[in-house]
């Protein structure tokens, strides 16, 4: 059986995007008789952070920096390569603090910035408001590449993420990750849309403008999967959950319903004189 700290920590792995902070809140009303838990749930912030790849403005900045475990230096710092940045980033409260200069250095560091340069142009084109990074991992043998866009709307009852990670291998040209969306829609209701499509690519270029090419035209194909996607469920497996007919057998005409007059049109009787 899972300990109450296991719980928790569950319910934050959990959290839609945007909703952290209700979900911490929900946590504190549930564990009121043990206020010792949410004070441990440091690791478990952590790791959502990483793996949802939080953004975060540093102070004075204009541009959101994303926070994932590629960009951590230890210690809780982190990194940006575009802004030359590193910084402190306190988990549980999301705010970003100390920033000192850093500078990258390495084998990868070209290639880094090509990438950079090359991916800018196509993010801000195709995503309303998002952030890139990209990041040499693994002794810089290998390179990451992270795509995070979030849209909130909490006045209308949902929030959404959409998530990409690529590693590129420059000693295969192989570029290999996934794509997720994160949908959640509450009015009313709790519904939730978890996707995840799996992305290999041979990059035959390795060149900064060609692997911004093949991760454009990877998420405009997944962008079609899922408009398609959303149209089958429109159109067939929405409409097998419910009457083709009403109980009546015969179709509603809907450009008279507002002539209709109650007891006359519907009943299909005679109003009252």
């Amino acid at each position: 059986m899972a300990s109450a700290l296991e719980t928790v920590e569950s319910f934050v792995e959990g959290a839609p995007p945007g909703e952290l902070t209700d979900v911490i809140n929900d946590i504190k009303n549930l564990t009121v008789n043990e206020p010792s838990l949410v004070p441990q749930l440091g690791p478990a912030f952590q790791k959502y952070n990483e793996e949802q790849f939080l953004t975060v403005k540093l102070p004075g900045g204009s541009q959101p920096v994303i926070i994932s475990s590629h960009s951590s230096l230890g210690d809780g710092r982190y990194y940006d390569v575009e802004s030359s940045s590193s910084f402190e980033f306190d988990h549980a409260t999301q705010k970003a603090s100390a920033v000192q200069s850093h500078v990258l250095e390495g084998a990868q560091t070209e290639l880094v910035n090509s990438i950079l340069k090359s991916l800018s142009p196509y993010v801000k084109e195709h995503y309303p408001s998002a952030s890139y990074g990209v990041y040499p991992i693994e002794n810089d043998s290998k390179v990451a590449i992270i795509i995070v866009a979030n849209k909130y709307s909490p006045n209308n009852y949902w929030n959404g993420r959409w998530r990409s990670l690529y590693i590129f291998d420059p000693a295969s040209g192989t570029l290999e990750g996934s794509i997720k969306v994160d949908v959640h829609y509450y009015e009313d209701g709790n519904v939730r849309l978890l996707t995840k499509k799996p992305i290999n690519i041979s990059s035959s270029s390795g060149t900064g403008a060609g692997i911004s090419k093949e991760i454009s035209a990877a998420e405009k194909k997944y962008q079609e999967e899922l408009n398609r996607g959303f149209t089958n469920l429109s159109e067939g497996t929405f409409k097998g959950l419910r009457r083709q007919l009403p109980v009546t057998r015969q179709k509603i005409e809907w450009d008279r319903v507002a002539s209709y007059r109650v007891g006359q049109d519907i009943g299909g009787g005679s109003s009252r004189k």
